[in-house]
């Protein structure tokens, strides 16, 4: 952190206070944050903030982009906006940045900046989740392009989504070489279709989609990289920050929950006396927060790595085994002193406590992380 992070926190701080999370509940209800909300957060500066400018974006960092995923975070919003966002702006609009064409640059990614286009990635399948190389969805070669035919699920921004990069075989017989990212523009593709929008145990706000894709066209423009057969190399390059984003919101959920939960226990009182004041609640506190604490200097310190781009993949993986687990049951042991209380949703220990549970298993489940960590012994 320097002056202009500082400076950045505080402002979207502020945004976010007056602007959003006074929707929150309506967009848990309705199961997806509204356009209106990503145009706003497109005027403010809050999209695609690693994006360089030439391209209509924030022209930082992955410091800034972090900065701003913390704060959505601390808002309440990690699960709804912030994982949406986080999708979009994050991953998606890198995947862009990295391998597209100029053109095509140039045209989706001032749109994405601008809260106009909102991105998806769509990997999982019915039959296939952490192992990608098991995916079914094809992408037939013909004149001028491809036809996708597949279904994916667990598709975050699915029914909210723009622009679908979708990994799909070109050459099925080819393994983890035959696959490839095709940018699909969802408006008026024919033989795509949304399915349900899927009701979840946590993170409401984010919309969660089946897709699917019945000879869909895609023009050759819409390569990623260009050539066939790049997609799983290019999913591999990414998957290090992206890993690295999740070990962060991670970290500020432990630090949430530390935070309501002391607050908590000095006002409740049992036995006569707060809370706070037992020893229990003590003891419980002091490992919560120092996991918590070991997990902030562990994630700073990787982001000091990426940055000077020297973050390893088995870092990265080991950072998100390590911070979702502990998650996990940092929130289990924060919840437990709100007794019955933290079951009660009205309490932000209760959404913590909902929202944690996935995060042991996007982008890539705690025994995925531990393989490849198992890989370097």
């Amino acid at each position: 952190m320097d002056e202009e992070l500082s400076i950045l926190q505080d402002s979207v701080a502020r945004f976010l206070r007056d602007e959003f999370v006074p929707h929150i509940e309506r967009w848990d209800r309705e199961q997806r944050v509204d356009r209106q909300a990503w145009l706003k957060a497109g005027a403010a500066g809050l999209l695609c903030a690693s994006i360089p400018e030439e391209y209509g974006g924030g022209g930082g960092g992955y410091a800034h982009e972090t900065v701003i995923a913390q704060e959505i975070s601390r808002a309440g919003m990690g699960g709804g906006f912030g994982a949406g966002n986080g999708v979009s702006s994050a991953l998606v609009a890198h995947y862009i940045l990295a391998y597209a064409s100029e053109d095509q640059k140039k045209t989706w990614l001032p749109k994405m900046a601008a809260g106009e286009m909102i991105g998806a990635i769509a990997m999982t399948e019915p039959g296939a989740g952490s192992d990608l190389q098991a995916v079914t969805t094809s992408a037939r070669k013909v004149d001028g392009g491809y036809r996708i035919n597949g279904q994916k699920t667990f598709i975050s921004n699915g029914q909210n989504a723009d622009l679908v990069v979708v990994v799909c075989k070109t050459d099925p017989k080819a393994g983890a070489k035959g696959m490839s990212l095709l940018a699909l523009e969802t408006a008026g593709a024919e033989g795509f279709r949304r399915g349900r929008n899927l009701s979840k145990i946590g993170m409401h706000a984010q919309d969660t989609s089946e897709l699917f894709f019945g000879d869909v066209f895609v023009p050759d423009a819409n390569l990623l990289g260009g050539d066939e057969g790049r997609g799983f190399f290019q999913l591999m390059q990414q998957l290090a920050w992206e890993r690295l984003t999740c070990a962060f919101a991670a970290v500020v959920a432990m630090e949430q929950a530390v935070a309501v939960t002391s607050d908590y226990v000095k006002q409740r009182t049992a036995f006569g006396q707060p809370l706070m004041a037992q020893q229990n609640t003590q003891f419980k506190l002091a490992e919560c927060k120092t996991k918590a604490t070991v997990g902030r200097i562990f994630v700073d310190e990787l982001m000091v790595r990426l940055l000077a781009g020297e973050l390893d993949a088995d870092v990265a993986a080991m950072a998100k085994l390590w911070t979702t687990e502990e998650q996990g049951w940092v929130v289990d042991q924060c919840l437990q002193l709100h007794g019955g209380y933290g079951y009660m949703t009205e309490y932000p220990i209760a959404r913590l406590y909902a929202d944690a549970r996935v995060s042991r298993i996007f982008a890539g489940a705690s025994e995925i992380m531990k393989l490849i960590i198992a890989r370097t012994l």
